[in-house]
């Protein structure tokens, strides 16, 4: 005899399935803007964030989940040309039971042909990154991203678009096909150095069969960038949109002097 399957264990397994194929490590949350080294300078940022309400149920077995946790990433960075900065990613998580892991390295390229001139104009590029990422974060342990990096700024706004392309490299979602997560920036002059907006991040799933509705995990930052020496910094507080997305996130990003 077959054993029975009932409706709400078949939705279970159906939103277990489509959480462990989104489940992501969120090291970093920025939207990118224009932003890259002069040849030769180096850079290091510190990438802070933490969950006080989100869910708390693994999506697979063996998931650390981000409920209460905090994750801190160190950012380092150089400016190989005009137009091309490499960086590497350290990302770490202390968990709501107090455990600490090195989540593993994440590494990049960032080519910016277009610039906006004296902090003025369009600017135009892209991001390439490549990851390892432990298992209890993520089932894709190797992935790829492509982010675009499109936008505008002047003396009083600055908006920026990234439509950002996610390919599993390994686990139960490898595929050839993307999942598709846009991120737009929104940010107003409020006083000389402090910029206050909006950042809204989302994820639609693969691009050839993308999530509706609430299964889209979708969440809106208030968000303010300070840029007063020798305080450098971006601070948002975040709301989920959609139950697929955690309910608060915290996040801060620090520009560390190396001179």
């Amino acid at each position: 005899m077959k054993p029975r399957i009932g409706f709400r264990s078949l939705l279970g397994a159906l939103a277990a399935s489509w959480l462990s194929a989104h489940a992501a490590l969120p090291d970093e949350i920025q939207v990118y803007t224009g932003d890259i080294n002069a040849p030769g300078e180096t850079g290091l940022e510190l990438h802070l964030n933490t969950t006080p309400s989100g869910s708390s149920r693994p999506s697979y077995p063996g998931e650390v989940t981000n409920a209460h946790g905090w994750r801190a990433t160190a950012e380092f960075s150089y400016g190989l040309t005009p137009s091309w900065e490499l960086g590497l990613y350290i990302p770490t998580v202390l968990t709501r039971e107090n455990t600490y892991y090195v989540t593993g390295p994440k590494f990049r390229a960032k080519w910016m042909p277009l610039q906006a001139t004296d902090g003025v104009g369009y600017f135009a590029g892209a991001n390439v990154e490549l990851a390892h990422v432990d298992q209890r974060f993520d089932q894709a342990t190797n992935g790829l991203e492509l982010r675009p990096i499109f936008g505008y700024q002047d003396e009083q706004w600055l908006l920026a678009f990234n439509p950002v392309l996610d390919w599993s490299l390994s686990g139960p979602d490898k595929s050839g096909t993307a999942d598709f997560a846009p991120s737009f920036k929104a940010a107003r002059t409020v006083l000389p150095g402090v910029r206050a907006g909006l950042e809204y991040y989302m994820d639609l799933g693969h691009i050839d069969h993308m999530s509706t509705g609430s299964e889209q995990p979708q969440t809106l930052y208030l968000a303010f960038d300070v840029d007063r020496a020798p305080f450098v910094f971006n601070f948002g507080i975040g709301r989920g949109l959609t139950h697929a997305a955690d309910r608060w996130t915290l996040k801060w990003i620090f520009e560390i002097p190396l001179r």
